[in-house]
């Protein structure tokens, strides 16, 4: 847990800068700059979009009376990917864009899914305590 914490907020913001560097050596630091806010704006528009359209299916499946379990775990993943994207940096924006495509936002949902079916397997959390 520690090791998480640290790559968090050390390395991360390290490997951000050291790529926004090179990246402004290559392009120039405007363009650098341009690009970081050009994808952020970006990943806003498409943020809200892909959040409209994820709560509209939640709203449609409440009113058939269906749990909207998947819709809930899009918003949950749609969220993430903002927070990704209002982070400045290269590596972050590739990281918030991916999880805003459906494609890659599909697969990162399976491997969630996988992940909390491990977990609840192996008796880390139970399911019928938490209420």
């Amino acid at each position: 847990m520690l090791f998480r914490l640290f790559f968090c907020f050390a390395l991360i913001p390290i490997i951000e800068l050291y790529l926004l560097i090179k990246v402004g050596t290559v392009i120039g630091g405007f363009n650098t700059i341009l690009v970081v806010i050009l994808t952020g704006i970006a990943g806003a528009w498409l943020a809200r979009m892909e959040g409209m359209n994820t709560m509209l299916k939640v709203r449609t499946n409440l009113q058939q009376g269906i749990m909207p379990a998947e819709e809930m775990m899009d918003a949950l993943i749609i969220f993430i990917a903002g927070l990704a994207l209002i982070t400045p940096g290269l590596m972050t924006d590739a990281f918030g864009l991916m999880l805003l495509w459906p494609v890659t936002r599909n697969k990162f949902k399976r491997f969630l899914r996988k992940k909390f079916d491990e977990i609840q397997s192996r008796g880390d959390i139970d399911i019928t305590r938490l209420h």
